[in-house]
This record gives C-alpha cells, structure tokens and sequence, in this order.
C-alpha cells in the first residue's frame, strides 16, 4: 500500500539551505541497541587523495569549484582529453552524513583511471555535513551541484543532458532521495538525468530503520521526529516512475541488500527499469573497487550503457 508523504511545501521548507538541524533534538540517545559487531564509521573512506598518479595522459581536473557560498559547497571535475559531448557522472562520497571528501582515493582514483580513458567526465562534489546542517539539506546540496556541473558541462566538453548520478554510502542515500524526489533537483534549475546509480545504501526505507533496533549514526543523521524520519526517506518520496536505477548492495551486511530490493521492487512497479545487484564485497571496497577491471566493474558499467552512453 503506497504511503503518503508530506507536502512538498514542508519538503521544500526542510530543504531551505538557512535551516538548521532542527528536527534534532536528541542526536546523543541511545534509542535502539546497536546491533552491529563494528564501530558505527567501519568502512568509511575519509581520507585523503593516495598521492599516486591515476589520471591519463592529456587529462585535466579542476577542482574546488564553487556551486554555494559556503565552503564545503565545492565540487572537482576529472576531465579527458579532447573531451567533446562527454558523458558526465556526478560522484558523491559517503561518511555517515559527516565524514568524507570528494578527493579521497576511493571515491576518485579507480573510477576516474577507468572511464576519463573511455571519454567520460567524473565529478566529485563535497556538501555540508552534519551537524551543520541535516540530510535533507544534504540533499539540496547535490542538487545544486547537479545544476552546477549541468551548467558548466559545455565548457569542459561534456554533455549536460547526458549526465548519471551516482553515489556512494551516505551519499547513495543523498541520490537515492533526489531520484525519489526529482522536485528537489528542478528547485535547483538542474535538468533531468539518465540515471542514478547507488552504491550500497542501507537508509533507503528511513522510517523502517528508526522504527527497529539501528546503528547510532541513524540517530544522529534523523533525529527522533517521525514526520522527519518520512521527509527523508527515499522509499516513501517514490511515488511516480523515475530515472532508471542502480542498486548495488553489499551481501556482507544484514541491511543493505534488504532495503534495495524494496526500493526497486516499488520503482519497478511504476514501470522503470530498476535493478538490485548484489555483491559479496565489503561497504568499503563497493566504492574503492569500482573502476578496477572484473566483473562487478563491468555489472556496473552495462546499467550505465543501457541508458545510451558509450563507455
């Protein structure tokens, strides 16, 4: 049975980037048991860049653009040689929703060594963390990176309507929401993409996640409102057919796998081609590993081909 969701003017009023993390009021509570064996940020790749020459000859970055007036509002563009109506995929890096950084090894270097030589733009965008402000500003954030780099794509010799959104933990979550919520992109004067690709995700059903035992990350990144819990769950914003979707899900982890095959099975049902591919990597290596030659590369990079670009 489809749920419903809460207006889009209260969405868009969370979204107001002045706000402040407002449904938070008990971030420290210990709610629920922390059922999970290892410290809540195992895995989270928030280091910085390997220092080791990745990009190919000719190649180009431009980094820390600004597409807000804060800081952390900045995004890096990973630009082939001769690029000429390239394909553009926006890449946001994961941490709990209050670690991480669009220049860390495993969010660029194995994905920008792969696809800058098959004539592909990589972006990497950094947005405000937590507690600064709260996911679903989080998400306005990438949105405005999104309309950002669809703005400047001619000029770096890319495309701006073939762009893919792809992220990766947290961050899958961020465009796992915007996908789910396409009204939160065109605010932001982005145009329509082709497709979203999310890199192991276990908060897509947020409303499901604070409603049973969950790791205290959770609870710091949605608070203890309900009514937030549901503004900020991709699940319960899916309620008309979206861009083609990408699930990878880790079969190392109890949640992850689980919680996509919901999500897609409900997009599937609006008729889009939506799938789940589950893989028995770590959390950490779905995002480190993507762009090295094998199989789940190349799982990854068919989803990508199937919505017409050539890699």
């Amino acid at each position: 049975m489809r749920i419903a969701v809460a207006g889009l003017g209260v969405l868009l009023a969370l979204l107001n980037p002045s706000a402040s993390a407002g449904p938070f009021c008990d971030w420290t509570a210990d709610r629920h048991a922390n059922t999970h064996p290892a410290n809540d940020l195992e895995n989270v790749d928030d280091g910085a860049p390997s220092g080791k020459s990745f990009l190919p000859a000719g190649a180009r970055v431009l980094r820390d653009i600004a597409y807000g007036t804060d800081a952390a509002q900045r995004l890096d563009a990973y630009i082939p040689k001769d690029a000429h109506g390239a394909p553009v995929i926006l890449m946001v890096h994961g941490g709990a929703w209050r670690l991480g950084d669009k220049a860390s090894a495993g969010v660029v270097e194995n994905k920008a060594a792969r696809w800058l030589p098959r004539g592909v733009i990589l972006v990497s965008a950094n947005y405000r963390m937590l507690p600064k402000v709260d996911p679903l500003t989080q998400a306005n954030d990438v949105a405005m990176a999104l309309a950002k780099a669809q703005r400047l794509a001619a000029s770096w010799g890319g495309d701006p309507a073939r762009f893919v959104l792809m992220g990766h933990s947290a961050g899958a979550h961020l465009v796992a929401l915007i996908a789910s919520a396409p009204a939160i992109a065109k605010q932001q004067g982005a145009q329509p993409w082709l497709g979203t690709v999310m890199l192991d995700s276990a908060a897509l059903n947020v409303v499901q996640i604070m409603a049973s035992k969950h790791l205290r990350l959770y609870d710091m990144a949605f608070g203890a409102d309900p009514s937030y819990w549901r503004a900020a769950s991709p699940f319960h914003h899916l309620t008309e057919k979206p861009a083609p979707l990408l699930a990878v899900c880790s079969t190392q982890r109890d949640d992850s796998c689980p919680q996509a095959r919901r999500f897609i099975k409900k997009a599937s049902s609006f008729g889009v081609r939506a799938s789940v591919l589950p893989v028995d990597m770590s959390h950490k290596e779905i995002n480190l590993d993507l762009g090295v030659a094998g199989a789940y590369t190349d799982s990854v990079e068919s989803f990508i081909r199937s919505l017409g670009l050539s890699l």
